[in-house]
């Protein structure tokens, strides 16, 4: 099967996944911004909480990035939008994000590659990060307690975690706990007043992540 070439302009297309289609959505800095040899790839959290590419903290953290020079990359997992299948609990997800880092690795060879998820997208990143060994990872809400994060083994990449104090849906203290057990620990921001959407908080998150992952970045 010919898969798609990697775009040069922020483009969606359709890429043949593990189950049928995925849904991807690609954009590039924008304005004068230098573009860097940097490709994130970006998780949602599940759809029945407002799960899809187009989720507001997900495009909020795909905008911060491209305001660094980062080329992002959000797609619909399985059974969202215009992705084919069914929800499969993280192991097909996992099998979904597996697929797509294996295209940008093979269109994007030269390009630092990094993974980052919100809330449930956080789940697939971390559960498929040694597998894929991405040169930094960012999790933002990741909801543990909700999912099994036990049995995890997390890479030693630079790794950036953005936890709400208020988040009504993820334990906060869940998170803070498990991170306490990590041998490799990730750069821990913790946002006071948050709830877990991040609702007047995105600027806020905006540049939590540009501050945590500027020194992370590759020259261009």
């Amino acid at each position: 099967m010919t898969l798609p070439a990697f775009p040069s302009t922020s483009s969606s297309l359709s890429l043949p996944g593990p189950v049928g289609a995925l849904e991807l959505s690609i954009d590039l800095p924008e304005g004068d911004i230098p573009l860097l040899p940097l490709v994130v790839v970006l998780c949602h959290p599940l759809s029945t909480e407002g799960g899809s590419l187009h989720n507001k903290v997900v495009t909020m953290a795909a905008r911060s990035l491209r305001e660094l020079g980062a080329t992002t990359l959000r797609f619909n997992l399985r059974g969202v939008g215009s992705s084919q299948g069914s929800l499969d609990q993280g192991e097909g997800e996992r099998d979904d994000l597996l697929a797509v880092v294996d295209w940008v690795e093979q269109q994007r060879p030269d390009a630092a590659l990094w993974l980052a998820g919100f809330s449930f997208g956080a789940y697939v990143t971390l559960r498929a990060a040694h597998d894929v060994q991405p040169d930094a990872l960012i999790s933002i809400a990741p909801p543990v307690g909700r999912w099994d994060f036990q049995h995890m083994v997390l890479p030693t990449c630079p790794w950036l975690l953005v936890q709400g104090d208020e988040d009504e849906v993820v334990d906060p203290q869940a998170v803070y706990a498990w991170v306490d057990t990590l041998k490799h620990k990730p750069d821990l921001v913790r946002m006071y007043g948050t709830s877990h959407f991040f609702h007047r908080k995105l600027i806020d998150l905006r540049g939590a992540l540009q501050h945590g992952v500027k020194h992370w970045l590759p020259t261009a």
